[in-house]
Formats: C-alpha cells, structure tokens, sequence
C-alpha cells in the first residue's frame, strides 16, 4: 500500500511538474515574442533615425558647398571696391552713383549718367541697392 501511494505521489507530482514546466515555457514564448515586437519597433526606430541623419548630413554637406561658393563670389569684393574707389576722379564719383542707385536707378541708368561699364554699375547696384 505504500508502494501504491508513493507511485501516485510522484505521478501526481511528475503531472504537476509537466503543468509547470508548460506554463513556464508559454510564459518564455509569450516573453519572446514580446521581446521580437519591441526589437522590431526598435529596429524601424534605427532606420528612421538613420535615414533622418543622412537627410541632415545631406543638407549640411549642401550648405557647406553653398557657403564656399558665396565665399568665392565675396573674396574679391574688397579689392573690386578698392578699387572702383582708386578710378579716376575725373568720372562722375561713385558716392553719386551710389546715391543714384539708392535713389532707385537702375544699371541702365547708371551706365549711361556715370560713365560706369555694365560690371561696375552691377557691382554698385548690388552693394548700395535696397533689395
């Protein structure tokens, strides 16, 4: 008799055994599958950050460009100034021609009324110009 019980004991305990061994394995499957979820959220998080940083990395390599273009077109600047200020002042002065172009006259004007070529009535139209 006590042979019977202690068989039904440990097949009692062996059913339970074998009930928490299955919920424990659901428990990790459930826990997997969460884990996959979050690592694919985290995952398209990481593309579409990286695609962003490309994006941003895009715009500052185009700004950089476009800052060392202006660069080039400023560098000579001081020195054309110079010396349109250097010209002979026997010309119409460029102060006057800076007022005619504040005054709103265009390089047309400018040519013609200051005796000044096409590239410098453009110049000062472009440095004493309201727009």
């Amino acid at each position: 008799m006590i042979l019977e019980v202690a068989v039904i004991f440990l097949g009692v305990l062996w059913v339970a055994s074998v009930a928490m061994f299955m919920a424990h394995t659901k428990r990790l499957r459930a826990l997997a599958t969460q884990q996959l979820e979050a690592d694919s959220l985290r995952d398209q998080r990481i593309r579409e950050l990286a695609r962003r940083l490309e994006h941003y990395q895009g715009g500052t390599v185009k700004m950089g460009e476009d800052l060392h273009e202006l660069q080039s077109i400023v560098a000579p600047l001081p020195d054309k100034v110079t010396a349109l200020e250097q010209r002979d002042p026997s010309t119409l002065s460029f102060a006057q021609a800076a007022r005619l172009v504040s005054m709103g006259a265009s390089v047309d004007e400018l040519t013609q009324s200051c005796g000044l070529t096409q590239a410098e009535a453009q110049l000062m139209s472009k440095l004493h110009g309201n727009g």
